[in-house]
């Protein structure tokens, strides 16, 4: 019976280490970490993914309540929460551009309550949407728990992540927050721009016009027509930065990029 019960616990110390990694990126990544996905489902999915890796690798035997312990449990949720933030950059991304666009169409306050990021503007909403389709649509969530699973060779139990190189691609990665979101709205609000100059040049020719009345619609509904025409080169920047998210989880797990 004491055998049983010290094999029962050994195997309980080696598979938490797999299980911590693979909970923190269910906490923190697109998709797994949404409302929608629910606890449950989370621990169940992470359990799985847990006992699948187990077979695949040579766990050490730590425990978890000495001070390496509890250091490599620190270690091993900030590794999998590293992986998940650095895909939430290209939601963030998305996010923002959605507000971008549509401030310049004027719906800046036609807002829906997401229950993941609060109160955004319905054109956020729709490309959030757009984004996790496409997400699916290419397998991105396949291509995540691929890398999850060969990050245990890449960074085995027991390496650290804190260095100054992560640090250093992280922050360089977290500007594509702001840069990518520009590189979706830039059509609409470009084009929305020069719907303004019109409007002005027309306000100046005609100062009775009423610019208020005639403007406001003109430029929500030319928003609406040219968001229709640049949906595909839209689609495919949100394509293109999900690529570039893998691109630099790949670099900072040192997976080899397939």
């Amino acid at each position: 019976m004491n055998v049983l019960a010290a094999d029962i616990m050994e195997r309980f110390y080696t598979l938490m280490w797999p299980m911590l990694r693979i909970s923190a990126l269910m906490i923190t990544a697109p998709i797994l970490s949404q409302h929608a996905f629910n606890l449950r489902m989370r621990i169940l999915l992470a359990l799985v993914l847990a006992w699948m890796v187990y077979p695949l690798h040579r766990w050490p035997i730590i425990d978890p309540t000495s001070a390496q312990g509890l250091l490599e449990v620190f270690n091993q949720i900030m590794i999998g929460s590293m992986m998940g933030l650095i895909l939430q950059v290209v939601v963030a991304a998305v996010v923002v551009a959605g507000q971008n666009v549509a401030t310049a169409m004027g719906l800046s306050m036609a807002n829906m309550l997401d229950p993941n990021m609060g109160s955004v503007p319905v054109i956020s909403q729709f490309f959030t949407i757009l984004s996790t389709l496409i997400f699916v649509g290419f397998g991105g969530h396949a291509i995540l728990l691929g890398l999850i699973t060969d990050s245990f060779q890449s960074l085995p139990i027991g390496q650290s992540l804190l260095n100054q190189d992560t640090y250093s691609q992280v922050l360089r990665w977290s500007s594509m927050m702001f840069l990518g979101s520009v590189l979706m709205a830039l059509p609409v609000m470009i084009s929305l721009l020069f719907i303004n100059v019109g409007l002005g040049v027309v306000t100046r020719a005609a100062p009775s016009l009423n610019i208020f009345a005639v403007g406001f619609p003109a430029i929500t509904l030319g928003g609406f027509l040219i968001l229709i025409i640049s949906m595909q080169s839209i689609g495919g920047r949100i394509e293109w930065l999900w690529m570039q998210g893998f691109s630099v989880l790949r670099k900072v797990m040192g997976v080899a990029n397939v």
